[in-house]
């Protein structure tokens, strides 16, 4: 079952200049590349498909801002994105049937939706870290949020 867009997640979703790639899917990561898009842009429409689902944003954590605020004191030379994020969240629904199946599924959660440009890029990357046997539901929840907030 999708839910039904918005209107605002409709009219962004269609007025999106951004081409998506092909998924690319390894043993640990799922992620898509948006062409041509700009990165503030796609963090909206992701943080808009969280919470039109019923979702709370627990988090967002900003991996790009603090790599970068961070650089001289660990001796850093090079930059590795212009932005980089990771938006957490959970639902209380998928998390309680993961965890009645085993209470042990309490270490994914919340879920992580990463998003990044790298340096001097252009494009952005979005996806997901891959979960175990038995948390098909939690992947179906990640790649159906960044499908609808992608338009791909």
């Amino acid at each position: 079952m999708k839910p039904v867009l918005t209107a605002a997640a409709a009219l962004l979703a269609a007025a999106s200049p951004a081409l998506a790639q092909e998924m690319q899917t390894s043993e640990h990561l799922k992620t898509w590349v948006l062409e041509d898009a700009a990165f503030d842009d796609v963090a909206f429409d992701l943080k808009l498909a969280v919470e039109g689902r019923g979702l709370v944003v627990d988090h967002i954590s900003h991996v790009g801002e603090m790599l970068n605020r961070t650089a001289a004191d660990v001796g850093a030379t090079m930059q590795v994105y212009d932005h980089a994020q990771v938006i957490q969240f959970c639902s209380a629904t998928v998390s309680r049937g993961v965890m009645e199946a085993d209470p042990l599924n309490i270490a994914w959660c919340p879920y992580g939706i990463f998003l990044f440009q790298e340096t001097g890029a252009e494009g952005v990357t979005v996806g997901f870290r891959r979960m175990p046997a038995g948390l098909e539901s939690v992947e179906a929840l990640l790649t159906g949020i960044i499908e609808e907030a992608t338009g791909f």
